[in-house]
């Protein structure tokens, strides 16, 4: 049955409109080098592999926020790395961040019914954008300065006052940048707007301490926290919210009678990998040094590739402002899959986006093809 005029259409989703440019990459002897989406590759650790596989925790309906031993973990994690003391009730999990992300408008329009705008940057997650979009509500782009940094100076009264929230992601993606979370939780407490903190990328900043907008209070804040690039877990799809009583409480009650939960056996998982800080250490220096080697690639064929303040993307000035056009001779002259910069905005469309999550001997065929080494 079709649409009725005026009805949604969901548009292609982004990653699907490379399938062209990755049938071009993979005529390479050795295959296509997807470096266009961050899929973790590298293993996660064997404690949370035995954990997920021997929790005995697949029978039962697992708790919607968590169990105890869960929100205990993912606090303590807060604690150690982050610095911030969070009670464990303040804490509920999430099937990864991406659904929080794209449900959240649809939950806070139910609270607030004369609210129906979502805040994002303008160079973003597209999910942040679609997910007002799916509850039909605006998606009201914010303006990013020169580093890609949220401006909310720019966020006219207007939206404010028709604000459901507004989403800051620290360090970013793609543009790797780390937003001024203080002048953030200031503005959305000042204007009444909940700030949504996305620091899924937070063990991985580089310039300067690990950051999060807890560390600011949580009144009117909630930090949206992920461990599928934490520790290679994207499939296992698990994350975590944490902030403000009243909104994270709201929030896993309307989850509950929505049926959203974690598996048992994958709560049972992220304990062990809350828990262990090593492995992320281990994986902090195997991007690091990616990043490195594929900056170096780049600056091979004079393509200058900056490094990011955090995350593992190199976010790249397209040579002439053409982003589809260098994806395209990458993926022609070197076999490699990148994101073109409007899967991230308008404001993005000048750039293009590498993520670092291919092993070592991929980046190595790439400079072989490019004849770099």
């Amino acid at each position: 049955m079709s649409a009725e005029p005026g009805g949604f259409v969901p548009p292609p989703y982004p990653y699907d409109r490379l399938r062209e440019l990755e049938a071009l990459a993979a005529e390479h002897p050795g295959g296509c080098v997807d470096l266009s989406v961050g899929t973790p590759t590298d293993p996660p650790p064997a404690a949370v592999v035995e954990a997920l596989a021997h929790s005995g925790a697949e029978r039962g309906y697992p708790p919607s926020i968590g169990s105890p031993a869960f929100r205990a973990a993912a606090s303590g994690w807060m604690q150690r790395r982050l610095g911030v003391a969070i009670d464990p009730a303040q804490v509920a999990a999430c099937i990864g961040s991406k659904e929080f992300v794209a449900g959240l408008p649809q939950w806070l329009r139910l609270r607030r019914p004369g609210r129906d705008t979502v805040l994002y940057p303008a160079v973003s997650y597209p999910t942040y954008a679609m997910g007002a979009t799916l509850a039909g509500c605006r998606a009201v782009a914010v303006p990013v300065d020169e580093a890609f940094r949220l401006d909310c100076s720019a966020i006219g009264p207007g939206d404010a006052e028709r604000a459901l929230c507004l989403w800051v992601n620290t360090p970013g993606n793609p543009a790797g940048g780390l937003d001024d979370l203080a002048a953030a939780a200031a503005w959305g407490r000042a204007h009444d707007v909940p700030v949504f903190s996305d620091e899924c990328y937070v063990e991985f900043t580089w310039d300067g301490p690990a950051r999060t907008i807890l560390e600011y209070g949580t009144a009117g804040v909630v930090a949206v926290h992920s461990l599928s690039k934490r520790s290679n877990l994207a499939g296992a799809r698990v994350g975590c919210y944490a902030g403000d009583a009243e909104l994270v409480t709201y929030l896993s009650e309307v989850r509950k009678h929505a049926g959203f939960m974690v598996a048992g056996p994958v709560q049972a998982a992220a304990v062990a990998a809350w828990e262990d800080d090593e492995h992320v250490d281990l994986q902090r220096s195997r991007y690091k040094a990616r990043l490195a080697r594929t900056q170096r690639i780049l600056a091979g064929i004079d393509i200058d590739a900056p490094l990011p303040q955090g995350a593992f993307y190199l976010w790249v000035p397209a040579p002439d402002g053409d982003a589809w056009a260098f994806a395209r001779r990458l993926a022609s002259e070197a076999g490699v899959l990148a994101s073109p910069g409007d899967f991230y905005g308008d404001a993005g469309r000048d750039h293009v986006r590498f993520a670092m999550v291919r092993p070592d001997e991929q980046l190595d065929l790439v400079a072989r093809r490019l004849g770099v080494e």
